[in-house]
């Protein structure tokens, strides 16, 4: 057993000396064992982790607003744009653990590495305005949670979120493994509860298949084009990029190619998994929308606070708007816990500024907190369900500056070695990236103009 534990923090200390202390999050850099000669399961059960936490991103608040909207105006029939945009963000996703493993850098240290030094600094300030974007959204989200679970006035319950950066810090001092667990545990009460809205639900099993496949008159009508870029835009998210290269490295694998080559393997299994549950949630927000408003003749539910207050007597069971808001909050504090992370990771791959956890999380946060309680204050829930839209606008106007140079980056055999991508998957991650820019640019010139 003495040896056992002599050999696993030699495999680290080796690791984290070939990186020259210039790991991407180097506390808790290769800190998680994975056991050698293990069978399939339990190298699995290693590995899993990484890709539930970066799921969380894909079902934070601010997916809500866009899913319930879409079902209530068009029922089932945007269910294909979620499966397109989840499908999208598999790829993506799985580049991004690819570079983490095969170049042993993350998205931005990548960045710093290969761009010039103004080219990475406004690199860097795009994608920390896209992390207060997200902090924004988990911030109004969690606050509009605690006023429908406990009647807090929405200016208070922004004021409470700023308290999590303590659990947070806390919870970063037990070990990585705790972390991703608390987020599987918060990932588990989402999925629960929108379960047993499934089921209370009933929503038509024909409808769900038909919606599944894409329509013309996704394109030909603009209302619903605009609603299906606007899911995009709130589905794949730029920080989980940053975040998800970094975290695969807190794998002690050996980092020779067939070390790399498994690891691959396994965290492309743990993060497509991982990302097909956060598929089943967005469309189940989405087909409870479809099902308890549209059926139902409400068509213009697009606020997270009208859809709580309609679940209930609409669906004439008591506990559905409950698990609804409880969902809501879960998302938002697992969402909490990967954005202070992404933040940390960015600062520090792009300016090699090692800032204090506490001293980082405060400025993302009260960044966030400033303009939630400005609006919540003087404007209440329908300026806080406009600021949650917002902050999704701005995500998209960042997203292509982290998908280019991931595409770029893990094309290059001189940056990847032999696991650069093949021909036919560079062509593929182009035209997604392409598809992505141009939807984007669809979305924010009718936000800005209309």
């Amino acid at each position: 057993m003495i040896d056992s534990l002599r050999s696993k923090g030699a495999l680290r200390k080796k690791i984290l000396d070939d990186t020259n202390e210039t790991a991407s999050l180097s506390e808790v850099h290769a800190s998680i064992t994975i056991p050698e000669g293990a069978g399939f399961w339990k190298k699995l059960m290693a590995f899993t982790g990484p890709g539930l936490m970066v799921a969380v991103g894909y079902i934070d608040p601010g997916n809500w607003a866009t899913d319930i909207e879409g079902g209530s105006r068009f029922g089932y029939a945007l269910l294909s744009v979620i499966l397109i945009s989840n499908l999208f963000a598999m790829l993506l996703q799985h580049l991004s653990l690819k570079l983490g493993i095969a170049s042993g850098r993350d998205l931005a240290q990548a960045c710093r590495d290969y761009y010039s030094r103004p080219v990475s600094f406004v690199l860097w300030v795009l994608s920390e305005i896209a992390i207060a974007a997200t902090d924004l959204a988990e911030v109004i989200g969690s606050a509009i949670a605690l006023n429908l679970l406990f009647g807090l006035p929405l200016p208070l319950g922004v004021l409470f979120t700023a308290f999590d950066v303590l659990l947070v810090l806390y919870f970063q001092q037990k070990g990585f493994r705790i972390i991703e667990s608390i987020v599987a545990g918060l990932m588990g009460i989402i999925l629960l509860s929108f379960m047993y809205e499934m089921v209370v639900s009933q929503p038509s099993v024909a409808g769900i298949v038909d919606g599944l496949f894409p329509k013309t008159e996704i394109v030909t009508n603009s209302g619903m084009l605009y609603i299906a870029i606007g899911i995009l835009g709130a589905t794949v998210m730029p920080h989980n990029l940053y975040l998800h290269s970094s975290i695969v490295q807190t794998r002690a694998f050996n980092r020779d190619e067939e070390g790399k080559k498994t690891a691959i393997k396994f965290a492309t299994i743990d993060s497509t998994v991982s990302l097909a549950l956060a598929f089943f949630i967005n469309a189940s927000i989405l087909i409870l929308a479809a099902t308890a408003f549209h059926a139902n003749g409400h068509f213009e539910i697009a606020d997270i606070t009208d859809a709580y207050h309609l679940l209930d007597p609409v669906l004439g069971v008591s506990m559905a708007g409950i698990f609804f808001a409880l969902a809501l909050l879960a998302s938002g504090q697992s969402s909490t816990l990967t954005g202070t992370l992404a933040g940390q990771i960015v600062m520090e791959g792009f300016l090699n500024i090692r800032l204090k956890p506490w001293l980082r999380r405060m400025i993302t946060r009260s960044i966030a907190i400033i303009p939630a309680l400005i609006v919540s204050y003087y404007y209440g829930e329908k300026g806080t369900a406009q600021l949650l839209v917002l902050s999704q606008v701005i995500l998209s106007l960042q997203l292509s500056f982290a998908v280019v140079p991931l595409v770029l980056f893990t094309s290059k055999s001189e940056i990847m070695g032999r696991f650069a991508n093949s021909k036919l998957l560079t062509i593929i991650s182009w035209a997604i990236t392409l598809t992505i820019i141009c939807l984007n640019a669809y979305l924010l010139i009718n936000t800005f103009t209309s």
